[in-house]
């Protein structure tokens, strides 16, 4: 029997891993309504993120910063200037920040059905479109 999950109850499942929980000292929730949660991330160089998983974001940079994602064993390496904004496609992973300058960064979560399930590892960090 296959479970068919609505997009409430899949939301609620990605937030099983949710960064604030995992990382309550560099995530914090700065916005929330029915329809989209905000996150806000700030770090030091060398920090490393728990594992944690995001639905469907906009992420958009405050500063410049250098972080590896990892999941499953497969990592990549993400440059960002400050000031862009990035489509998250769901994903879970785990982030490290390799460069000099803290990372600050919003996430907008939505928090409505996706068209696809959350990616596969090659699909890690940030995507232009």
């Amino acid at each position: 029997m296959d479970l068919v999950l609505g997009a409430a109850e899949r939301y609620l499942l990605s937030m099983a891993s949710d960064p604030v929980e995992t990382d309550p000292q560099t995530y914090r929730v700065a916005f929330e309504n029915e329809r989209v949660r905000v996150l806000e991330y700030v770090d030091l160089p060398g920090h490393k993120t728990a594992q944690h998983t995001h639905p469907d974001s906009v992420m958009i940079t405050v500063s410049a910063f250098r972080r590896r994602i990892s999941s499953d064993g497969k990592s990549v390496d993400v440059d960002l200037p400050a000031g862009v904004a990035r489509w998250l496609p769901a994903q879970s992973h785990s982030g490290e920040n390799i460069g000099e300058t803290s990372t600050h960064t919003f996430f907008i979560e939505l928090k409505e059905e996706s068209p696809s399930p959350l990616r596969e590892p090659s699909d890690l960090g940030p995507q232009n479109s």
